[in-house]
Order: structure tokens, then sequence, then C-alpha cells
């Protein structure tokens, strides 16, 4: 009898649906791989998908998606509208097209990728999800990598809160002011970069190894852990599929409020991974 997955726990959106807590990304990994990995990440028993039309793979999980033969209901599936079509119709073709690379009739989450203030262009971007939440294409809207000013905004425009903001977000850099904004909005905090984008040396932090070796758990396992403790959405990437196997055997990993207290006191002014965030695409 094939072991059983991992317990993953949801949490409700807006609207009363829910999200897997924990979930799969695929931030720059090519297609063919793409569809290998998340083909292993659904076998190894996860059930939320995270990907971009940006990321250049949106086909190769899809195919995943195909082959796992995962029924449509269990599984939970994002994508993320780029910067060059934040035009209300350009917005809504763009889904279009997201979906048919993907072989979907809907997708659960679909993002705006980055509010780009610069373009001018994010409400309108927002109306458009609006539209399309409207028309049955997604299932849930949200935004990721928005300043607060440009959050406020959309949903003083509109009227319509985002149901969940994806973020960088790790020990390093724990956006609490950004998460106070969504706590008082009802908003979902999601992270990508969890283990430390661009910060190699999170994973080797004395505090992170020492919760680590006092559960008998990696690393990476205690900050994933960190997340969840904190109610907060958790996408990680790996291609190897040890870590892909372990990385959701996080989800059940329990640390106690001391663990979770130390980990918070590791939060830097300078915590931000490498690149400039403009040009981040996760």
């Amino acid at each position: 009898m094939p072991a059983a997955h991992p317990v993953v726990p949801s949490l409700e959106l807006a609207g009363g649906r829910s999200i897997p807590q924990l979930g799969y990304g695929v931030f720059k990994v090519e297609d063919d791989v793409a569809a290998d990995v998340t083909l292993q990440a659904l076998e190894a028993g996860y059930r939320h998908l995270d990907t971009a039309k940006v990321y250049g793979n949106e086909e190769g999980v899809g195919r995943a998606i195909r082959e796992a033969g995962v029924p449509r209901e269990e599984l939970f599936v994002t994508t993320k509208l780029w910067n060059d079509a934040q035009g209300f119709d350009d917005a809504i073709a763009a889904c279009e097209a997201s979906l048919e690379r993907l072989g979907l009739d809907y997708v659960d989450l679909y993002l705006v990728h980055w509010a780009v203030p610069s373009q001018g262009q994010y409400v309108e971007a927002w109306k458009a999800l609006i539209e399309l939440q409207k028309r049955g294409l997604v299932r849930t809207i949200g935004v990721s990598n928005y300043p607060a000013p440009q959050l406020t905004e959309i949903i003083e425009a509109t009227g319509v809160v985002p149901a969940i903001h994806q973020i960088e977000l790790h020990p390093y850099f724990q956006q609490r002011e950004l998460r106070e904004i969504h706590a008082q909005h009802g908003i979902l905090t999601e992270s990508w970069g969890p283990l430390g984008q661009g910060k190699s040396d999170l994973l080797e932090n004395a505090v992170i190894t020492g919760i680590a070796t006092a559960h008998a758990a990696t690393p990476a396992q205690v900050v994933l852990a960190w997340h969840l403790a904190h109610g907060i959405v958790t996408i990680p990437k790996s291609v190897t599929p040890s870590r892909i196997v372990e990385n959701l055997a996080a989800a059940e990993l329990e640390l106690t409020a001391d663990d979770v207290a130390a980990i918070d006191e590791l939060d830097r002014p300078d915590g931000r991974g490498g690149a400039d965030p403009a040009t981040k695409t996760a």
C-alpha cells in the first residue's frame, strides 16, 4: 500500500473557497522540466500549483496535470497576469491564453503579477480580474508584489478586496507592516521565496538549524512550518525529488511557540532577497 501523503491544512478565502496552505511553485523552471517536476509534486501529494505566464511553463504544468489524473476539483491552480497585458482587454485575452496553455477551463486563483506603478494600469488590471471572476474563468482573484499605496488604491477604486496577496516573505524579510494591512482587510498573505530568495545563509542560521535538530527535521521544513504557523500560504520551489517530498512533509511539523518566537527575531532591515524588485518575476 502506498504511503499516505502529508495532510496539508487549508485556509479559507474570501467567498468561501479554500486554498491549501502549502503549494508547489515553478518559478524559473523550464517548460519540459516543469512538466516532470510538477508531475512528481502531484504524485508526492501536492494539490496546490503556482505558475505564471512569464515563467514560460504553463504548458508543462498543464501536461503534468493531465498525466497525473488527479480530479480537477482536488487541485488548486494559480497563474498570473504579466506586466505587458495590464490594460482591461489585454488582461482578459491574457487570461484566456493562459487557460489554453494550461488546458483548463478555469484557474482557482489569478493574480496581477506586479503593480508596476510607473505604467499606471494596475487599477484597470484589477477591474479586468473582477470581470474574469464574473465570467467564471477564474474562481478567486488577488494580486502579487503590490506596495501598500497601490493595494489600498485598487480596493478604494473598485470596492473589491483581493482575496490574497503574494509577496516575497521569509524569516529575514517578514513584511510585518504589509501583513498588518492584509489583516485589516481580510487578505490572506502568500509567500514566494519562502526559503530565502537570494539569501543562501538562511538555512544555515543557527536558530533554524538548532530547531531543526530538536525536531529531527530539515532547516527548510522548519522555515516552511514557521510560515504555516503564522497562517501564511507558501509555495516552495525545488526540482530535486527528495526535497519536493521533504518540503511537503513540513505541513506536519508542529513548532513550539518558543520556536516561532525565536524565528520571529530573525527579521532584518536588509532581509530582502538579492535583485532589484523591478527585475524579479516571482
